[in-house]
């Protein structure tokens, strides 16, 4: 078996550190469980990344780049409710089948509050940029239109908190979901 490229190396580090932040967050998570999961050695784990804050903000940027591709992917071609419904369908299986995405998600709103009050708003503001990339990347399939936008997004935000509270898909809080954005299905922890 051909040895791996640092490039790829850094990739199974990206996709391990999204498992093990997911999981226990930024502060629950050690370097020492990253390395483990991927199967190298700490010492080589920083020849890749500068630290620990470096490889969870690689693995939360990871999570917003991987989460504007299934948009754009499901919106292509399509505008104005097609697009809404098809951009619903693919995150809600996203997230589905993929449940460490969301969870990272989560991870990185909570890691966000807890940096910028330390006075660290430089991670902060790398993820606000980000962010910013997903807004826009949903808003033109959506006509452009920021009320719809900021509601598409919104629901997201509730789907994301019902399915991070473990709400199964057959309980009434799902009910009021327009039909393209309800979790169906079992949920996996």
């Amino acid at each position: 078996m051909p040895r791996m490229s640092a490039e790829e190396r850094r990739e199974s580090v990206v996709r391990a550190a999204i498992t093990e932040f997911a999981r226990k967050g930024y502060y629950g998570t050690s370097t020492e469980a990253i390395a483990a999961r991927v199967g190298v050695s700490q010492p080589y784990l920083f020849r890749l990344f500068a630290g620990k804050k470096a490889i969870f903000a690689a693995a939360s940027f990871r999570c917003v780049e991987d989460t504007c591709r299934v948009f754009e992917e499901a919106a292509e071609g399509l505008e104005g409710e097609q697009a809404l419904h098809a951009m619903a369908n693919a995150y809600v299986r996203m997230i589905t089948e993929q449940p460490e995405k969301l969870q990272m998600q989560m991870q990185t709103y909570i890691a966000v509050a807890a940096a910028e009050a330390e006075g660290d708003h430089e991670f902060g503001e790398a993820v606000r940029t980000a962010w910013m990339k997903l807004w826009d990347t949903v808003h033109l399939p959506l006509g452009a239109d920021d009320g719809e936008t900021t509601t598409f997004l919104a629901y997201g935000m509730l789907i994301n908190t019902l399915t991070a509270m473990g709400f199964p898909p057959e309980h009434r809080v799902w009910q009021g979901m327009y039909p393209s954005a309800r979790v169906t299905g079992r949920l996996e922890k």
